[in-house]
């Protein structure tokens, strides 16, 4: 997966030896470029104020504003910030969550800087990222007997066109796929998965498949 320009990356994180092994990991990738580190939650917010990134690599327990709240102040200002998650932590109530207040992946800080480097193209691409780690959790409480529910009051109608993009989208295919797979153009499947998400109202693809995963819609 490649891109055509230079992708403005930010890195937020308290611990200045993991900021500085993650620009070594990605100071020589194509296309990268880090226009600025944070090391709280409060310096990310006034930096993002400066300078807008692409992707913001952003980690969940950070002194003065952390994660969880800096997310919800991101996503009223900045809508087409792509964030992604690095935690130290792999919990699946924590996962899920993130991903539902809108980040665009969740890795932890083990990952290997292949996968790193691949979730900044992935969110950038495809607007998000799923790996295994926050497939299963999802899944998981998707499974759990206090979560299968509508999670929303009044569940959207699609069609039939729409619900056979969204399973493809669940299958992690690309535009260019999908628009194989449906025999419309990528500009058409595009602008499909924008409607969708408009009708649903949420912010990132990662939304609206958990929006189909909560509806039981993939599985009509």
């Amino acid at each position: 997966m490649t891109t055509e320009r230079t992708i403005r990356v930010a890195l937020a994180d308290d611990h200045k030896i993991f900021r500085d092994g993650i620009k070594m990991a990605l100071k020589d990738r194509d296309y990268i470029k880090i226009l600025w580190e944070a090391e709280d939650g409060k310096d990310m917010m006034h930096k993002l104020k400066i300078k807008l990134p692409d992707v913001l690599l952003m980690d969940i327990r950070m002194p003065e504003i952390d994660g969880v709240n800096a997310i919800k102040l991101i996503r009223k200002e900045y809508e087409d910030l792509k964030i992604i998650i690095l935690s130290m932590y792999d919990d699946k109530e924590i996962i899920t969550k993130m991903m539902e207040m809108g980040s665009n992946a969740f890795l932890t800080k083990t990952s290997d800087p292949d996968e790193i480097y691949q979730a900044i193209l992935s969110v950038m691409n495809e607007d998000f990222y799923f790996n295994d780690l926050v497939n299963t959790a999802v899944l998981l409480k998707l499974q759990h007997k206090k979560t299968v529910r509508k999670f929303y009051p009044n569940p959207v109608k699609f069609s039939d066109k729409e619900i056979r993009i969204l399973k493809l989208i669940s299958e992690d295919k690309t535009t260019d796929e999908i628009s194989k797979e449906v025999f419309l153009s990528p500009r058409t499947v595009e602008t499909i998965r924008q409607n969708m998400k408009s009708k649903v109202g949420v912010k990132t693809i990662a939304g609206l498949v958990m929006y189909a995963m909560r509806n039981k819609l993939l599985e009509a």
